[in-house]
């Protein structure tokens, strides 16, 4: 079966039969398809309406499940979204970010997804819905396990919800590939500081990817940033017990020790950038 609704509610029953996929930009899922034929049923988002764009609301802004990379590189967010944006140009190639999109990102739950650290730093949330109805979950609750979400039968992805930052907030991306360009992540961090009138910070926000199974929150560093006078730059508070809830493995690409040596690196710049004394 191949069905291409043009509503949310088609796509929702076309979901509902059994083994169902969905697919939009298909970046994903086509490649791990190579030499194996497509047996499920297809599901493609595409052309569903109001799945793509983004929008803001009195509470925040909503990012289309169809919204593509190159739409969130070239979108005119405030400073809080730089890392995303940062990011968004990272995905690939620049082919790669016209066709991929922000919620395929997340469903294909790799460690390595470049998209989710940003997200993760601006507390972002995921909608679902399904034939059943419509439900939110935090991004944090949505990923839980190397290539596994939380989706269940039927469902699928609509929106990607990010609550309003401060108007004080900047962020930061910083990944670390063996190339600069067309690459996957060794390790990457994302980085979000809110100062107050006084230039201390307020608030902060950091995550690293590709260091677990699921990229991280530091949130005891985020504890400790709190309250950072304006000279004293974030990086100088990072230390190796900031890491411990990390758990990078050998690979092809890098040892774990290298992992969380580069994190270090990688949090430290990404800090700084996003508090303006990189």
């Amino acid at each position: 079966m191949y069905a291409r609704p043009t509503t949310i509610e088609e796509a929702a029953r076309a979901m509902a039969v059994d083994g169902a996929m969905a697919v939009c930009g298909g970046t994903d899922v086509y490649p791990a398809h190579v030499g194996k034929p497509l047996v499920r049923p297809l599901v493609d988002l595409s052309r569903v309406a109001g799945l793509r764009g983004i929008t803001q609301t009195t509470g925040g802004f909503r990012i289309g499940a169809a919204t593509t990379w190159s739409d969130i590189a070239h979108a005119p967010l405030p400073p809080a979204f730089d890392g995303l944006r940062a990011a968004a140009r990272e995905v690939g190639s620049v082919q790669i970010q016209n066709r991929g999109t922000i919620a395929g990102n997340l469903c294909n739950a790799s460690p390595a997804a470049d998209g989710v650290p940003p997200l993760l730093s601006l507390d972002a949330g995921v909608e679902l819905v399904s034939a059943a109805g419509r439900r939110v979950l935090p991004l944090s609750s949505f990923i839980i396990g190397y290539r596994r979400t939380a989706l269940a039968p039927g469902e699928i992805v609509t929106m990607v919800v990010v609550p309003k930052p401060a108007p004080a907030a900047r962020s930061a991306f910083v990944k670390l590939g063996v190339r600069r360009y067309l690459v996957i992540s060794i390790l990457m961090a994302a980085a979000l500081v809110e100062r107050d009138a006084q230039g201390r910070i307020a608030r902060a926000a950091v995550a690293v990817g590709a260091a677990s199974p699921v990229a991280q929150r530091l949130t005891e560093l985020e504890a400790e940033l709190q309250g950072l006078a304006a000279q004293k730059k974030p990086s100088s508070l990072l230390a190796p017990r900031h890491l411990s809830g990390l758990a990078p493995i050998d690979d092809l690409r890098a040892t774990a020790a290298y992992r969380l040596e580069a994190a270090l690196a990688a949090v430290g710049e990404a800090l700084d950038q996003a508090a303006g004394v990189a």
